[in-house]
C-alpha cells in the first residue's frame, strides 16, 4: 500500500470511528465510492480497533519488538492451548502462517492447527486466512484435508484446526513407494480428483506442488494449504502479480500467473502438468534453483520444456509409451491455456486411456496411431488370428466340417429359442391355448406359472438354468426371499453341472446369491459368496463389464457390514472399471449410487450429496422420473438431510419416494415399506405424531410379513416407533421396542455395527427418562465407543452420543464431566448439522444449566 492509500484509508477510518455502526456503515460505502478493496482495508481497521489492537496505535517500536522478539514458532508467547487443543509441536510455517501439530483430550484426536502470524499487521492477510477458511469449510473429499474447527485467540489472532495428515510429499512418496509408472499415475489420478472436486465447488488452488500433496502410508493422498487459492466467481481485487511473486512456488507456477494474468481451472491444470512431469523424470521441467523468482517467471513464460521421454533418469518404459506420456504433460503444460487440458476431468480422462492401452483424447487421430494401440492392446487375438490365417490355406476340409458343426449348434440353439418362446406364451396362457392374459394378472401368479414351466425344460439344461436365474432375481426384487433362494440355487448347481466352477455363468449365479443373502441379513455367506463369484469371475475371463459388476457387488457386501472405508475404496475401483468398459448408463450409474451410500454411512455427507445428485440426473433419462431406482435416490437425498437435523427439507423427498414406490410396487411391498419407515422416523422428528406411528405400524407389519420377524428393515421400524413411543411418555413401549430392535441387530451384525450403538443408546434414553441414571450412562459409553470404532470420532451419532451422555451426567450432578462430553458433543454437531436441530439446542440448554451449576454466568451466557 503506497503513502496515498494509506492516508485515504486513515481519513475514512477516523471519520467512521465517530459514528453509531448504522451510520458507520453507510458512510464508509459511501466514502469508499464502489472501491471493495478500500472498504474492506477500512472495516478490518476498524475490526482491529474493536478488539483493542489497532495497528495505528502502536509505535514502531513495538510492531519491531513483536516482530524481532519473536520466538521460533513465530511470535511472542505462543499458547500452551488454543480452545479445546493442546499443542505439542510445530510442523511448519509458510507466508500464511504457522502450523502445529495439536491433540484433542477429550477426544483423543490429533489436529493440525493453523494460526495467522501477526494477524493486526494486516488485513489484507486477515483476509486470505479467513478465505481460505472458508474454502475449506465447502471441500469434502477424501482427497482433500478436512477442517473441523475455527476461531480466534483472546487477542484476536484467528486460527482454524483441520486435519492432521502424517505422510510425505508426493514425489518423495512415490520415490520411496512407487516404482512403476502405473503405480504412480494410479496415485497421480486419485489426486486430481480432489483438485476436480475443489473446482466442481469453483475453487482454484493456485499453488499446487509436492509439500502441498502429502501421502499417507497407505496410498490416500491429501491435498493441503488452499491460503491463495480463490472461488472462480470472486472477481481480482488485487493485482494478481503481488500475489504470483510473494506467494506462488515459481518451479509449479504457470505462465499467466507470471505474467500476473488472470488465474483459474487452467492455470492448476499446468501444475498437475509439471508435478506428472517430475513424477516420471525425477525433475522438473525447468531448472530454476540459481535464479531470482523474476529470472525464474522469464524462463516459465519464454522457454519451452525438454520432451519427458528424453530426460535421462526418466522411468523405464517402451518408446510408444513414452510418447504418450509426452502429451499427457505437455498438453496440460501448454505456455497458452486455450491449448491445454480444458479441465483436470479431460486429463485424467486420457490417463486412464493411458492406462487402459488405449489412444488418447489429445493425440492426433492417426490411423497408423490407433492401429498401433489396437495391436499393442490384441496382441496375442491379432497373433493367433495371423497364425489362424496361415493355416486355413492347408485345411480347408476341417473347416468344412467344423461349418457344419456350427450349423447343427445354430440349429440348436434356434430349437432352444422356440422352446424359450413358447414357455413365454404358456405363461401368460396358463395352458389353455384358447384363453388370452386376463385383464388382472399378476407378476406373481406369472412367476409361479415360470416356475412349473422351467421345471419342464429337463432335456435343455442351459435354458432351464438361465430361466432359474432370471425367474430368482425377479422373486428377489418381489420380496419372496424363501422362492428366490430356492431359484438361484437350481440356477447354481445347473451351471456348475454344466460348465464347472469357474466357469463365468456360475460367478454371475455364486455374486447373484450373495447379493440375496444380503437381503436375507447374511452377512458372513454374503461376503463368502461374493467374494468366491469375484475370483471365480477373474480366473474364468469374465468381460470387464462383469468384472466390474462383481467388485460392485464386494463394494455392496462390505457397506451392509458396516466397512465404509474398505468399501469406498471398493467401488471406486468399480466405478473405474466400468469406466474402463466404456459403460456409461445402468451399471455405472448403480456403481455411484452405491459408493455414494457408503459415503453416506461413514459420515461424508456432501460428498454423499454430490454424488446423489448426478445418480439423480442420470436415473431421471434413463428411467424416467416414477422409476424405483430414482426413488431411492431421492429417498438417500432425504436421508442425508434428515441426519444433519433439516426435518422439513427431508420429507419432501420422502414423500416422493413414497408416491413413486406405492405406484411401482404397490403399497404392501417391502420397498415401500421402507421408503414408510423413512418418511415416518422423520415426522417423528418434526413431532407429527398422529401421522407418523400409524404409518410405522403399517411399515413393521410389512416388513415382519417379507422378512420375518429378525431382519434389520424390522428394527428400522421398530426404532422409530420406539422413539414415538418416548415423545409420548410411553416408556414400557418404547423400552419393548427398543430391546427388541437391539437384540436383531445383534444377531444380524456378528462383528460390531454402528446400528447396535444406535439400539444401545436409544435404550440408554428411555433409562434415562425414567431417572435411572447409572445404568443409562454404562449404556451411552457403550454406544459412544461403538460409533468411534464403527464411524469416526467426529461423526454425527458419536456427537449426539456425547451430548446424551453429558445429560445423563448433568443429571447426577457430576458438573465438569458432563460439561466436557456436551462441549464435545456440540462442537461435533455444530460443524455438520444445522443450528436448529433438537440436539444442538438440547445441548446449549445443559450447558446453560452445568454453568450456572458451577456459578460461570459468563459461560452460561454464551449458550443461553
Amino acid at each position: 500500500m503506497d503513502a496515498a492509500r494509506w492516508e485515504q484509508v486513515q481519513q475514512i477510518f477516523h471519520g467512521a470511528l465517530e459514528l453509531e455502526p448504522p451510520a458507520r456503515e453507510r458512510f464508509i460505502a459511501s466514502a469508499c465510492g464502489g472501491d471493495t478493496g478500500l472498504q474492506a482495508e477500512v472495516i478490518a481497521l476498524i475490526d482491529d480497533d474493536r478488539s483493542g489492537l489497532p495497528v495505528i496505535d502502536r509505535g514502531i517500536p513495538d510492531i519491531a519488538s513483536a516482530i524481532l522478539e519473536a520466538d521460533e514458532d513465530g511470535w511472542v508467547g505462543v499458547p500452551a492451548r488454543i480452545g479445546p487443543y493442546r499443542l505439542v509441536s510445530r510442523l511448519g510455517e509458510g507466508g500464511m502462517g504457522v502450523v502445529y501439530r495439536a491433540e484433542r483430550d477429550d477426544l483423543q484426536s490429533i489436529v493440525a492447527i493453523k494460526i495467522l502470524r501477526h494477524a493486526w499487521m494486516s488485513p489484507a492477510r486477515r483476509q486470505r486466512f479467513t478465505a481460505e477458511q472458508r474454502i475449506l469449510a465447502q471441500l469434502n473429499h477424501p482427497a482433500i484435508a478436512r477442517l473441523y474447527d475455527a476461531d480466534v485467540l483472546p487477542d484476536g489472532t484467528p486460527w482454524f484446526a483441520m486435519e492432521y495428515i502424517d505422510g510425505q510429499p508426493l514425489t518423495a512418496f512415490c520415490a520411496a513407494h512407487l516404482p512403476t509408472i502405473a503405480g504412480r499415475l494410479t496415485l497421480f489420478r486419485s489426486m486430481c480428483e480432489g483438485v476436480q472436486h475443489a473446482h466442481g465447488h469453483l475453487v482454484v488452488h493456485r499453488d499446487l506442488k509436492p509439500s502441498n500433496i502429502l501421502v499417507r502410508a497407505d496410498g490416500v493422498p491429501k491435498l493441503l494449504d488452499f491460503g491463495i487459492s480463490k472461488q472462480m466467481d470472486d472477481g481480482e481485487t488485487s493485482d494478481p502479480t503481488v500475489t504470483v511473486f510473494r506467494f506462488m512456488t515459481p518451479g509449479y507456477a504457470a505462465p499467466e500467473q507470471v505474467r500476473g494474468g488472470r488465474t483459474g481451472v487452467h492455470t492448476d491444470v499446468y501444475a498437475l502438468g509439471v508435478l506428472l512431469y517430475e513424477i516420471l523424470t525425477g525433475r522438473r521441467p525447468f531448472d530454476q534453483s540459481p535464479r531470482t523468482d523474476a529470472d525464474a517467471g522469464a524462463v516459465i513464460a519464454d522457454t519451452e520444456p525438454v520432451k519427458p521421454s528424453l530426460v535421462p533418469d526418466r522411468l523405464p518404459a517402451s518408446r510408444s509409451a513414452w510418447a504418450d506420456l509426452n502429451v499427457l504433460c505437455l498438453t496440460a503444460m501448454r505456455r497458452e491455456p486455450e491449448r491445454r487440458y480444458p479441465t483436470v476431468e479431460a486429463l485424467v480422462r486420457d490417463i486412464d486411456h493411458f492406462l487402459a492401452g488405449e489412444p488418447l483424447e489429445a493425440r492426433p487421430d492417426s490411423v497408423s496411431y490407433r492401429a498401433g494401440k489396437f495391436v499393442r492392446r490384441h496382441r496375442r487375438g491379432l497373433a493367433a488370428a495371423a497364425a489362424g490365417a496361415a493355416l486355413t490355406l492347408g485345411l480347408s476340409g476341417y473347416y468344412a466340417v467344423s461349418l457344419t458343426r456350427a450349423r447343427r449348434a445354430a440349429e440348436a440353439e434356434a430349437a432352444s429359442t422356440r422352446r424359450i418362446e413358447q414357455f413365454m406364451l404358456r405363461l401368460f396362457e396358463g395352458g389353455d391355448v384358447t384363453a388370452g392374459p386376463a385383464d388382472d394378472l399378476r407378476v406373481v401368479t406369472l412367476i409361479d406359472r415360470g416356475v412349473e414351466q422351467a421345471r419342464a425344460l429337463e432335456s435343455e439344461p442351459i435354458a432351464q438354468a438361465d430361466l432359474y436365474q432370471t425367474l430368482g432375481g425377479i422373486s428377489q426384487k418381489l420380496g419372496n426371499f424363501h422362492q428366490a433362494e430356492d431359484l438361484l440355487t437350481k440356477a447354481l448347481d445347473r451351471r456348475r453341472a454344466l460348465f464347472g466352477e469357474t466357469h463365468a455363468a456360475s460367478a454371475t449365479s455364486l455374486i447373484d446369491l450373495g447379493l440375496l443373502r444380503i437381503d436375507q441379513a447374511q452377512l458372513d455367506e454374503a461376503e463368502r459368496l461374493v467374494r468366491r463369484g469375484l475370483d471365480v469371475a477373474r480366473a474364468s475371463g469374465s468381460g470387464p463389464l462383469e468384472i466390474a459388476r462383481a467388485t460392485a457387488a464386494l463394494g455392496q457386501v462390505l457397506e451392509a457390514r458396516g466397512s465404509y472405508d474398505a468399501a469406498i475404496a471398493t467401488d471406486d475401483q468399480a466405478i473405474r472399471l466400468y469406466n474402463d468398459a466404456h459403460e456409461t448408463g445402468a451399471g455405472l450409474t448403480a456403481a455411484l449410487a452405491q459408493l455414494a451410500d457408503s459415503h453416506f454411512y461413514a459420515g461424508h455427507y456432501d460428498v454423499a450429496d454430490e454424488i446423489n445428485q448426478r445418480v439423480l440426473d442420470a436415473n431421471r433419462r434413463i428411467y424416467g422420473e416414477h422409476h424405483p431406482r430414482v426413488a431411492d435416490v431421492l429417498i438417500n437425498l432425504g436421508a442425508s438431510q434428515s441426519d444433519r437435523g433439516r426435518y422439513a427439507a427431508a420429507e419432501p423427498f420422502y414423500r416422493q419416494a413414497l408416491a413413486s414406490l406405492t405406484a411401482f410396487n404397490g403399497a404392501d411391498h417391502f420397498r415401500t415399506a421402507s421408503a414408510m419407515t423413512m418418511l415416518g422416523r422423520t415426522l417423528v422428528y418434526e413431532k407429527k405424531l398422529d401421522e407418523a406411528v400409524p404409518l410405522l405400524r403399517h411399515a413393521l407389519a410389512i416388513q415382519e410379513r417379507v422378512n420375518g420377524p429378525v431382519h434389520p428393515r424390522v428394527a428400522s421400524a421398530l426404532n422409530d416407533l420406539g422413539a414415538a413411543a418416548l415423545q409420548q411418555g410411553r416408556l414400557d413401549e418404547a423400552e419393548a421396542a427398543f430391546r427388541r430392535m437391539l437384540d436383531i441387530y445383534k444377531s444380524v451384525y456378528t462383528q460390531e455395527h454402528y446400528l447396535i450403538g444406535i439400539a444401545t443408546s436409544n435404550l440408554a434414553s428411555v433409562l434415562t427418562a425414567r431417572g435411572e441414571y447409572a445404568p443409562a450412562e454404562a449404556l451411552y459409553r457403550d454406544a459412544i465407543g461403538i460409533y468411534e470404532r464403527t464411524q469416526s470420532p467426529g461423526h454425527l451419532n458419536t456427537g449426539i452420543g456425547r451430548i446424551k451422555l453429558g445429560r445423563t451426567l448433568l443429571r447426577q450432578g457430576r458438573f465438569p464431566e458432563a460439561e466436557r462430553e456436551l462441549l464435545a458433543g456440540y462442537d461435533i454437531l455444530r460443524a455438520q448439522a444445522s443450528p436448529s436441530v433438537s440436539w444442538l439446542q438440547s445441548a446449549r440448554t445443559d450447558l446453560v444449566a452445568v454453568y450456572e451449576a458451577l456459578h460461570a454466568p459468563e459461560k452460561a451466557a454464551q449458550f443461553r
